[in-house]
């Protein structure tokens, strides 16, 4: 297991595209898991999951993965769980404190990250603490779902903006599928007409 994590981050980079690759599916599949259910779909994406990562990252399935920033090393791997960097016992070499037939986590998550395209930038970015709740659910579900909302906001929020420079297109040629809820200034708009 652990010759197959330094596989991982000595080629980081291709997990990295991946990885992508991965979130990129799962994001289009947003609507095919919301008409099923998060919940219905949770319990075989983890099984998958936790197959994969285990077997490439020695994954912990946290719940939380953070593989992106941390060059591809699991800090979950670390014995006293450190997520935000080493702790001040690093050996000499680049060695566990506590297990030294083992390279620290962060000394490799630091390697991985410099062969990584957004590595050297996501690795300084400071991680939230592990939420315990969410051990053995997918992440990729979690994140997947997270970017899909913000995708849906986005467009939302350009709909309204629509509806809002051009009030008087409603009153010319209403649409039958409105481009979204009107907003307050439309709609007095027409009542004062």
């Amino acid at each position: 297991m652990y010759r197959i994590r330094l596989f991982a981050v000595r080629h980081a980079r291709s997990f990295e595209w991946i990885y992508k690759c991965v979130e990129r599916v799962m994001v289009a599949l947003d609507p095919l898991f919301s008409r099923i259910g998060y919940n219905r779909v949770e319990r075989p994406v983890a099984m998958i999951e936790k197959g994969v990562k285990t077997l490439l990252f020695d994954c912990k399935m946290c719940g939380q993965c953070v593989l992106s920033s941390t060059g591809m090393s699991c800090p979950m791997n670390c014995p006293k769980q450190l997520r935000n960097g080493p702790c001040g016992g690093v050996r000499d070499g680049g060695y566990c404190e506590v297990k030294p037939d083992m390279k620290c986590v962060w000394v490799l998550a630091w390697d991985g990250a410099s062969r990584m395209k957004e590595g050297a930038r996501k690795i300084r970015e400071v991680l939230p603490p592990v939420e315990h709740t969410l051990k053995g659910s997918s992440s990729w579900l979690r994140v997947s779902r997270e970017k899909a909302g913000q995708m849906r906001e986005s467009q939302n929020a350009a709909r309204v903006t629509l509806a809002k420079a051009f009030p008087e297109a409603r009153l010319q040629e209403p649409a039958a599928a409105p481009l979204s809820v009107e907003p307050p200034k439309a709609t007095q708009a027409e009542s004062e007409r």
